[in-house]
């Protein structure tokens, strides 16, 4: 899922994707063999219709509002619908994310959001892999992640990270000279206490976790 991507963009990439073709989703949403391919080469529609709409949103497995719908995560009596995406950060030796598909959203009250300082818009819900996070993080947490991080300075605390293609949550601390310490709070596990920082492409700040009881 691409920030700001055109609905048409966005169908293209997911067909593509899935290795699906124009001629089966067109009869998959019950228009003539042309249809989908006559919506993304020559913008006709200009829009996808509402009933089509959410019928491919739902094969795919994404919001409508990637391919043109109204925005999921507007504010409803107060309410701000968190997306919760279909990956996992490992908290322990690192799971590759190969897709990042909606898999439900959470409602959080807005006002707390911001009264904590963050923007709903630049937020996303993921779950925790493994233990190397424990007790801080456990297996089959849900954590909130503020992506704003990614693009500015590190503060250090528990971030969500990219490492060699793989997707961890991990503790960050600045060190000298662009370096930093990758560590784990179960003390079973190693660390990186001196790291590249170039290494390290970080995806957001973890500022909030739940769990089942």
């Amino acid at each position: 899922m691409k920030m700001g991507e055109d609905p048409r963009a966005a169908l293209a990439r997911l067909i593509a994707e899935n290795a699906e073709d124009f001629a089966g989703l067109s009869k998959l949403v019950g228009r003539n063999p042309t249809y989908i391919q006559q919506f993304i080469k020559r913008g006709s529609p200009k829009k996808l219709p509402e009933t089509e709409r959410g019928i491919l949103a739902r094969y795919f497995g994404v919001d409508e509002s990637v391919l043109g719908g109204p925005d999921a995560g507007a504010t409803r009596n107060g309410i701000r619908l968190i997306p919760k995406l279909a990956v996992g950060a490992s908290a322990g030796a690192g799971a590759i994310a190969s897709s990042e598909t909606l898999a439900g959203k959470i409602g959080f009250d807005e006002k707390w959001l911001r009264k904590q300082g963050l923007d709903p818009a630049k937020l996303s819900l993921i779950q925790v892999e493994g233990d190397s996070m424990s007790p801080t993080l456990n297996h089959g947490d849900d954590i909130m992640v503020d992506n704003r991080a990614a693009a500015g300075p590190l503060r250090d605390g528990i971030h969500v990270i990219r490492l060699e293609d793989a997707l961890m949550v991990k503790r960050l601390a600045s060190r000298p000279k662009g370096r930093l310490s990758v560590l784990s709070d179960n003390p079973a596990y190693p660390g990186w206490p001196d790291v590249d920082g170039a290494a390290i492409a970080i995806i957001g700040r973890v500022v909030w976790a739940g769990r089942r009881l």
